[in-house]
């Protein structure tokens, strides 16, 4: 276990493998422990760093104001580390950051894979969180469990999976921050929009979503494309929200092969 000291909170880490920097960041839950499968895979060719962040897992359980502040985090954190330059790969809110880091600070950036993230907090968005939302503030954080399953992963995968997905999710439900916490997650993710900056971004950018994703809908990943001028579209027709989870091999080797280009 890992902790630093990082823009005024205590930052939980983790560091595997050998060669090129490759940051893994997760999405609402926030936590290294969503990469397991990714860590494996990637860290016999690069260094890879994954992290808890603010408000979630092992890091400090204190609301958040933005996902601007959640940058200045991940900033901070490298700095600390001594790790000046790396490959990107954020998955959901991941993706919000890092296209703000390919924005302000694109020379920490050799390569950024935007993966089922979104551009902004639209009204399906909306109601999306309206629901999750309310059933963490009213039936507690083992339902909220359960409908973050729904939303991240297939019918048939829940189904074919039943064992394993119940010790994902009491794992990641034991790490929940308290509700006011998680709720300021919520908040920061719906304001986040970054539209009318996307432009800038000349990061070589591979931007990928499952089409069977119901939680951050193939269309934000299409405009993300869209608007980025160095960015390419990577589609699998199969593993919802959490595809590299449901489909690791497939998942692991278009990110490989996109990051060894």
């Amino acid at each position: 276990m890992a902790l630093i000291e990082a823009n005024g909170i205590t930052q939980y880490y983790d560091i595997k493998g050998e060669g090129p920097p490759l940051l893994l960041v997760a999405g609402m839950g926030g936590t290294a422990n969503y990469w397991t499968e990714q860590v494996a895979f990637f860290s016999a060719t690069h260094t890879v760093i994954s992290y808890d962040q603010r408000g979630t897992g092992r890091s400090s359980h204190v609301p958040v104001e933005s996902i601007d502040q959640l940058h200045e985090d991940l900033c901070a954190l490298l700095d600390g580390l001594g790790i000046p330059t790396v490959d990107y790969l954020g998955h959901s809110t991941g993706g919000n950051i890092g296209q703000i880091m390919a924005i302000e600070a694109p020379a920490q950036l050799r390569r950024l894979v935007i993966y089922a993230s979104t551009t902004h907090g639209d009204a399906y968005r909306s109601k999306v969180w309206k629901v999750r939302r309310s059933i963490l503030e009213q039936q507690g954080p083992e339902l909220y469990g359960d409908m973050t399953s729904l939303m991240l992963y297939p019918s048939d995968w829940i189904a074919a999976n039943a064992e394993k997905l119940e010790q994902q999710q009491a794992a990641q439900v034991a790490m929940l921050a308290p509700v006011k916490v998680m709720t300021s997650r919520i908040e920061a993710v719906q304001a986040f929009d970054r539209r009318n900056q996307l432009a800038q971004i000349k990061t070589p950018t591979m931007v990928v979503c499952a089409r069977d994703d119901n939680q951050t809908p193939y269309y934000f990943s299409e405009s993300l494309a869209a608007e980025i001028s160095s960015a390419e579209l990577c589609s699998l027709d199969y593993g919802g929200h959490a595809c590299s989870r449901t489909v690791p091999n497939e998942f692991n080797n278009l990110v490989s092969e996109f990051l060894q280009r």
